[in-house]
């Protein structure tokens, strides 16, 4: 048995393990990342992306999923057992994005993809995941955490022992994190609701890749369904497809491959050439979620956390939101720059928005509410955390997932994107291009140079290496050649000084957290100081 160092040990490498990891090395923070299977997986699993999930990818500086992103097509049903169209429309209206909010509209991308495009970004970094590698066990004390993992190697088996300063559990809903952490795990199987799931390659008369084809074959308790989804991820002849319906014997269909064919040519009423089965599961929705996000430290995201109804598509879009959270907060800690208090609060942030989502895709499963921009996640907010400061609402907590309200902005929403600003230097750029995961944005809306300065020195007491200053003045003004700062802008489009409601020669200052979260709203030094001190460790 070998023993190895290591920062931050993260179990699972899925996309919520792998976006902890990249927000850890984006912070200059080292990582391993382990997976128990011994291969990379396949299949489009939940392929829907959230609005919120793809401005966290922006953040994260991974430009290929916003290149591979697919819009939602439009659905298409069918009248039972036949190809005859009977209705099209989108499953989700189309909204016009806004200067705040540019990013507007969900997008399809397969897991198996995502997941190859993140793991490209950790081995930039020289991190590769380590497949075919299991958590056992760990034990932990004030210092650190010893944990048991083995890894396979022919027939048999090499044990180490890794000692980090932190373990990321996302090692999923029967992981050994969550378990050894003793954390409760309430809620409700759905036994009497069966998916069948996965990638499929066919040609069918009438099936064309236009649509998101809906099948039924008529009504009752017997009804069954089936849905295809063209995928060009799967093959220019792919498709992901879901059975569901308590007509369909769903575990024979999971391992009966012509079962399987011949359930979808029934319901779908017409030829098909079957070319191959990629991919295929199946479940029955599991709605349950942990007491806490974690312990001393040891903690847990993603489905390690909380389980539910794909319904919704919220599962992977948490997920990846959870570690985010949770990522830049470590980063601070493990630098010594933060008190390991600060870390409670990824509990405290986090629980309220998964309850929430949990009450969502239950409610969308039972049918008893239409899909709608809660799910995007914009509005997902941290108003009630202890670590936010608004000096200009009193305003009080909303509920988590939230609704976003045009001119309200305060400390805990989603901070509002800004086109149209100008550096110093004459070069355009936007907030979202500013706004990154490894240190605190610092917005300073001053109507000259000089309204600015004292704010600029009272920053300069804070390591420079987890903050940005951005004096951003309103146009026409031009930047004077005596201020001092990480950038200057001015607001050539006025659209940070409309998003973030700053009035006319009025100085606001408003602190963009490394998950694009605003945590602070303030006027002056003494509301920078009242933040960075719920923040940092003292000076």
């Amino acid at each position: 048995m070998t023993t190895s160092p290591a920062p931050v040990l993260v179990a699972g490498a899925g996309p919520a393990g792998l976006v902890a990891a990249l927000t850890l090395l984006r912070n200059g923070v080292s990582v391993r990342i382990i997976d128990k299977e011994p291969h990379y997986r396949i299949g489009q699993r939940g392929p829907g992306i959230f609005p919120r999930s793809l401005e966290l990818f922006h953040f994260l500086e991974v430009p290929e999923v916003d290149e591979v992103v697919q819009p939602l097509l439009l659905t298409q049903v069918y009248k039972p057992g036949t190809v005859e169209p009977l209705k099209s429309f989108h499953a989700i209206p189309y909204t016009e994005p806004t200067p705040a909010i540019p990013i507007f509209n969900p997008k399809l991308i397969g897991q198996q993809t995502l997941e190859a495009i993140l793991r490209s970004h950790l081995e930039k970094f020289g991190v590769f995941v380590e497949v075919g590698t299991e958590l056992r066990s760990f034990e932990q004390n004030s210092d650190g955490v010893i944990a048991k993992v083995a890894k396979q190697q022919g027939s048999g088996e090499v044990l180490e022992t890794i000692e980090a300063s932190w373990l990321i559990g996302t090692d999923g809903a029967r992981g050994v994190t969550r378990k050894r952490l003793g954390l409760t795990f309430l809620g409700e199987t759905r036994d009497e609701v069966h998916f069948v799931t996965g990638d499929i390659r066919l040609k069918g008369k009438g099936i064309d890749r236009v649509h998101w084809h809906r099948f039924a074959s008529g009504d009752g308790p017997e009804e069954k369904g089936v849905m295809l989804r063209p995928t060009e991820e799967v093959g220019e002849d792919g498709f992901q497809f879901i059975l569901t319906g308590q007509g369909f014997d769903s575990a024979k269909l999971a391992t009966d491959k012509e079962a399987l064919y011949q359930a979808i040519r029934e319901v779908t009423g017409t030829e098909i050439e079957f070319k191959e089965l990629v991919w295929v599961s199946q479940f029955s929705p599991n709605i349950r979620m942990v007491n806490k996000f974690g312990e001393g430290r040891v903690f847990i995201a993603g489905d390690a956390a909380h389980v539910h109804s794909p319904t919704g598509g919220q599962g992977l879009n948490s997920s990846v939101q959870d570690s985010f959270n949770l990522s830049w907060k470590i980063a601070l800690v493990q630098k010594g720059l933060s008190p390991a208090s600060l870390l409670s609060t990824y509990t405290t942030e986090r629980l309220p928005v998964i309850a929430e989502m949990l009450e969502l895709t239950t409610a969308i499963l039972d049918k008893t509410m239409s899909r709608g921009q809660k799910l995007y996640m914009l509005g997902v907010n941290y108003r009630y955390s202890p670590i936010v400061v608004d000096e200009f609402s009193d305003a009080g907590p909303v509920n988590a997932y939230g609704l976003l309200q045009e001119g309200v902005l305060i400390a805990g929403d989603r901070a509002p994107d800004a086109p149209r600003l100008t550096r110093g230097d004459g070069e355009p750029t936007r907030l979202f291009d500013i706004f990154r995961p490894a240190y605190h944005t610092v917005l300073i809306f001053a109507a000259d140079s000089a309204s600015a300065a004292p704010l600029l020195s009272a920053l300069s007491q804070y390591d420079s290496s987890v903050l940005r200053s951005a004096v951003v003045l309103p146009s026409p003004a031009a930047p004077s050649s005596t201020t001092t700062g990480d950038l200057t802008l001015v607001d050539e489009g006025g659209y940070a000084y409309g998003g973030y409601l700053v009035k006319e020669g009025q100085t606001r200052v408003v602190v963009v957290r490394p998950d694009g979260v605003v945590g602070a709203i303030v006027s002056g030094a003494q509301g920078l100081e009242k933040y960075f001190g719920l923040i940092f460790n003292p000076l």
